[in-house]
């Protein structure tokens, strides 16, 4: 049975242009098993890419199958609206601790975590030595912030004032065997390299070994949507030497807006309904004219310019402008909210922002994942979480990995 993904997915897969994938096919590397007006279909047995060789061979539904070897304690700091935190539970994690400075966020989390223990407020006040030998891992989408000292080699004191440093204190106060940062992919390239430079000393200096981190791209780990971060795995060094960490293997198939809005692979149900914003009247009338997966380019030039304004004569593709999604692809990545100019999320078939529950489920939260606050504290919620499915990917591989520090 063939594999099919079209064209636009390919590049998404690959990292690369449309325009690139229309190059290969011109000078033959690829061919096209079949084509419409949108597309090219490719089928994945017989693309020369490794990363469809992993797709095809996958070992995800074995990862699945993968149960802690005992409890497994950990503690989640920066948990936000809960996309890290219930993909580590999910995957059999036992949380004993999660921290969270927003009121919103911490609400969302008690009302899902019904027995959680749900600190509220600022990291810098807490005291983890409590939990110093009591847990086995700990986690934090710790947000990046530039390390004013970053050039004077100073190590964990460099980092002093960031929410990094925070992290690095939790870790340094309880000792974990296993530690999980979650960041965006720039913090790779963030100040000029001195930022991670920084981060990898400290997390040396703290007694751990840095496993080369990965920026993994969520459509490959069964989220509707192309979103990428970076992830760094810290191990203890006295474990380091007898245990290997593997990353989690992609899903089978790239999932695209048809599977997160209407019954099938994903859920179980069409997406409910739910509270979202609207748009101005002219806006609306004027995006009602883009087609599916299309934006400012495929208008009239006299609406382009009422559109775009000034923008309509800058340089650049500003291909997030006036943008209607497609429901043959992922979403674009969600912002903190569904309705900004620069970064447009028009809903694929209805000229509308996409609602708090689509954007829910383009995070791969369950229906049943509840969100507190307004409505735009909702959006942002979500729009600042990891995407469930990607983060239990993770916590498959790390439970992996902890079982093979049981066996020793």
């Amino acid at each position: 049975m063939q594999n099919l993904i079209n064209s636009t997915n390919l590049a998404t897969v690959l990292g690369v242009s449309n325009a690139t994938v229309r190059k290969w096919i011109n000078c033959g590397k690829i061919s096209p098993v079949k084509k419409d007006n949108l597309y090219s279909y490719f089928d994945t047995s017989f693309l020369p890419f490794p990363e469809f060789t992993e797709m095809n061979e996958s070992s995800w539904q074995k990862e699945e199958q993968i149960k802690p070897a005992r409890t497994y304690n950990s503690i989640e700091l920066f948990a936000g609206g809960g996309g890290l935190a219930l993909g580590l539970h999910e995957a059999g994690f036992n949380q004993v601790l999660l921290n969270e400075f927003n009121h919103d966020a911490c609400e969302t989390l008690r009302k899902n975590f019904k027995n959680a223990n749900v600190v509220e407020g600022d990291v810098h006040e807490i005291d983890f030595k409590p939990y110093s030998g009591k847990i086995d891992f700990l986690s934090g989408g710790f947000p990046c912030q530039a390390f004013s000292y970053a050039g004077n080699q100073k190590g964990f004191d460099d980092a002093r004032g960031t929410l990094f440093f925070e992290l690095a204190r939790a870790i340094k106060e309880t000792m974990p065997k296993v530690f999980l940062g979650e960041n965006v992919k720039g913090l790779l390239s963030h100040d000029n390299g001195k930022t991670f430079n920084t981060i990898s000393k400290i997390i040396d200096e703290l007694g751990y070994y840095l496993v080369p981190p990965r920026v993994l791209k969520a459509v490959m780990y069964k989220v509707p949507q192309k979103r990428e971060r970076i992830f760094l795995v810290g191990i203890r060094k006295d474990l380091k030497d007898k245990v290997e960490f593997h990353w989690p293997s992609p899903y089978h198939r790239v999932l695209t807006l048809r599977d997160t809005f209407y019954k099938g692979e994903l859920y179980d149900c069409d997406v409910p309904e739910s509270i979202g914003q609207k748009y101005p009247k002219r806006k609306a009338e004027i995006l009602s004219k883009v087609p599916m997966g299309g934006n400012w380019r495929d208008l009239p030039e006299d609406l382009q310019k009422e559109y775009m304004k000034g923008s309509f004569y800058l340089d650049g593709g500003k291909t997030g402008m006036a943008r209607r999604l497609s429901l043959d692809e992922p979403s674009l990545t969600l912002t903190c909210a569904p309705a900004q100019k620069q970064t447009e999320r028009c809903h694929p078939i209805e000229t509308r922002p996409l609602t708090v529950r689509e954007y829910a489920r383009i995070q791969t939260f369950p229906d049943t994942w509840e969100f507190s606050g307004s409505e735009s504290s909702q959006y942002k919620q979500i729009g600042n979480a990891v995407p469930v499915n990607l983060a239990k990917a993770m916590g498959h591989s790390l439970i992996r990995l902890l079982n093979d520090m049981e066996k020793l």
